[in-house]
Order: structure tokens, then sequence, then C-alpha cells
């Protein structure tokens, strides 16, 4: 098992990292909260997680040893795998998850891109007790907003506009945000995703 690699940033994609590490290039999914502070050239030091398939190995990488915690407790639900975690891990501190889990709040972990109703509710049955003994370092995360690789406005203006909250999420979540840096430049650019699957 991997768990920790040091090294320097050498390429960023929107939900990876290649990471050199004396000349090896491991490739990293990360969170998107971790992945907007990054830059090319960097010493980083990552806690990992293997995750092997039959056909693939992939890692992924962490700024913290509560993030990996959380990621690997969250793989240990039934119907979630690495990518709903790491969206999970996307969206809203350790802290944070934990205090909406003990207080079985179904629509703040829907707010999850990926995490619908049964999802969050399944997160909250299997994980409450699991969770609550966990201690989660870092800073007060009560005014902390979820980190969405979208703008929430974005979001709203696209309910309003009457799609629904999943179709709204994953047009926005298949933009390029390189490219839609306004809520304005989102709205379009997701307009064009949903255009295409009417």
């Amino acid at each position: 098992m991997i768990a920790m690699l040091k090294g320097i940033i050498w390429d960023i994609e929107s939900d990876k990292i290649i990471l050199n590490v004396n000349g090896v290039g491991y490739q990293l999914y990360v969170p998107f909260g971790c992945l907007k502070d990054l830059s090319q050239g960097e010493k980083k030091t990552f806690h990992t997680h293997l995750v092997v398939r039959e056909d693939d190995l992939v890692l992924y990488g962490f700024n913290s040893l509560d993030e990996k915690k959380l990621f690997t407790l969250l793989l240990g639900i039934s119907g979630v795998g690495p990518k709903a975690a790491l969206s999970v891990l996307s969206t809203f501190s350790p802290n944070q998850i934990k205090q909406a889990i003990l207080a079985e709040d179904v629509a703040f972990l829907t707010i999850i891109p990926g995490i619908g109703g049964k999802t969050a509710k399944r997160l909250i049955l299997e994980l409450k007790e699991k969770i609550s003994d966990q201690e989660f370092l870092g800073e007060d995360d009560e005014d902390i907003k979820p980190s969405l690789p979208f703008s929430s406005e974005a979001l709203d203006i696209l309910l309003s506009l009457g799609f629904s909250k999943q179709e709204a999420r994953n047009a926005l979540n298949l933009i390029s945000f390189a490219n839609s840096d306004t809520v304005e430049k989102q709205v379009k650019e997701a307009l064009k995703i949903l255009a295409k699957d009417k």
C-alpha cells in the first residue's frame, strides 16, 4: 500500500495531478478543494489511498489524514465508490460531513454533486456510529461554504429556468472552468450541454 508521496507537482488537470517523485510520475485524483490551491513546480506531500480494481490501480491523494480517513470510511459504504467519495470531500470538510451525519441532515448532504436522498440516508445509517468517535482536526468549519467546483449562483439560475437539481449539477460538473470563470459563462456553458441532452 502506498500511504504517502512527496514530490513536485508536474501537471494539473481538472480532477487529478501528476506528482514527480524522484523522476517517477504518479497520477493522483484529488479533492477539488486541494486541486484549486496547487501550482505547477510546487513541492507537496500527499496522504494517499490506493484503490485496486481488476484491470486498474488508481491512486487518490489528500492534503490531510482526516480527508484520507473519511475517504476510507466512505468507501466502506454499499453503493459508494471512489468517485462519489471524492465528490463528498470536494464539497465539504471532514468536520462538516461528520456534523451533518450526526445531525442526520439529509438536505445538507444532498448539496454534494452525485449524492441523492437515498445515498445521503445510507451515509447517515452506515456512518453515524463509526464517525461519532472520530476526531477530525483543523480549523473551525462553521462559516466555511461548500467548495463546489461551480458557482452556487449558477446552479440557482439553472434551477429557476426549470431544470432539475440533478440536471443542473451534472451540466455544471461537465464544463471547463478554465474558460468559465464567471457565473454568466458557467450558465452559458451549462445550457449548451443541457441543450445537447434534449
